[in-house]
């Protein structure tokens, strides 16, 4: 399926979806200061922006899967964004291996007004009651598939067969940070005569979160996430405070760019974040492989004595779909020999 592109200004209007309090807790070891999560939610929810997605970075409940827990429990969080969110909604992120429905139940019942549920394309399948579930419960229920680049764009409708059509729509989310603009084209192209809304997640280790988000918009998605100055898992997000500028552009100041720009220099002095390795983020957006990954490369690659460009190519080339650790440790058993 070819790719369309319409220029920004002849687009439905698209909707950013701000992540810095859920995607940017990554960069903090999900330990967030409770005056910053309090003004930063009151001066966003000043803003137009509608969206805000807030709580652990893997999904609530994290814990349960033995994953460092946040620091705000979901019953502090609940109420930090019912005092502090009275004009946006707030949501949060579910993976179905720990986000119980009880939860999120709970949860709406808070005030929680959406919900993403993340899985690869591959395991749609086998959580079709959980989405399903999800949306009786929840009014707003967006599927994300995590990795959406290792499936080809022309094999997803197939394995989406059966999402119920309750959903408030789908995610191409670009895990890896790999993708270029006409991928991104092409995977909202694909998907979003079967969707009611199509949104889209980049990540930047190539520098293109950005282009990316308004590539996807161009393409027909509606809703693009961004976080603050970028601050994100591994080499961060688009940035909230461009994509309003960007889209100022074309459309007229929708976002409060200049509120947003502040607000970035917030976060940016406000955070202290976890350093990250820049030459494993390039490689990892170049060759495919998540950065959840790259302890264990780091690990294997001085092991085996071994560069871990080589070790992360040699994964890739093993895997029969997306790199997992069963691939890298196979790839250094190889290597090793």
């Amino acid at each position: 399926m070819s790719a369309t592109h319409t220029p920004l200004s002849e687009r439905p209007k698209a909707e950013i979806l701000d992540a810095t309090l859920r995607d940017g807790s990554y960069a903090v070891d999900f330990q967030l200061d409770e005056k910053f999560v309090t003004e930063l939610l009151s001066r966003l929810d000043d803003t137009p922006i509608q969206k805000i997605e807030i709580g652990h970075g893997i999904g609530f409940e994290a814990e349960r899967a033995g994953i460092k827990p946040c620091n705000i429990d979901l019953e502090r969080w609940c109420e930090i964004a019912g005092t502090e969110v009275t004009k946006s909604s707030w949501g949060m992120f579910a993976q179905p291996e720990f986000s119980r429905l009880s939860t999120l139940e709970k949860l709406v019942g808070r005030g929680m007004s959406f919900v993403r549920i993340g899985m690869e394309a591959e395991r749609v399948r086998e959580h079709l009651d959980y989405i399903r579930r999800a949306t009786e419960i929840c009014g707003e229920v967006y599927l994300n598939l995590m990795k959406t680049s290792a499936t080809p764009a022309g094999d997803l409708l197939p394995l989406l067969d059966g999402v119920t059509t309750d959903i408030a729509g789908l995610y191409v989310v670009d895990s890896y940070g790999s993708m270029l603009p006409d991928d991104v084209r092409g995977y909202v192209t694909a998907v979003k005569d079967a969707f009611p809304v199509v949104g889209f997640h980049g990540h930047d280790n190539l520098g293109l979160a950005n282009v990316n988000s308004i590539a996807a918009i161009e393409a027909g998605a509606t809703i693009v996430d961004g976080c603050l100055n970028g601050i994100g898992r591994g080499s961060g997000n688009a940035e909230t405070e461009s994509l309003a500028g960007i889209i100022s552009r074309t459309e007229g100041d929708r976002f409060d760019y200049k509120e947003l720009a502040r607000l970035a220099e917030f976060c940016r002095s406000s955070m202290r974040v976890i350093p990250e390795d820049r030459n494993l983020h390039v490689l990892g957006g170049v060759i495919g492989i998540h950065s959840g990954y790259f302890p264990l490369i780091e690990e294997l690659s001085a092991e085996v004595g071994v560069d871990t460009a080589r070790l992360m190519q040699t994964a890739a080339d093993l895997a029969e779909h997306s790199v997992g650790k069963d691939d890298i440790r196979a790839a250094a058993r190889q290597l090793a020999r």
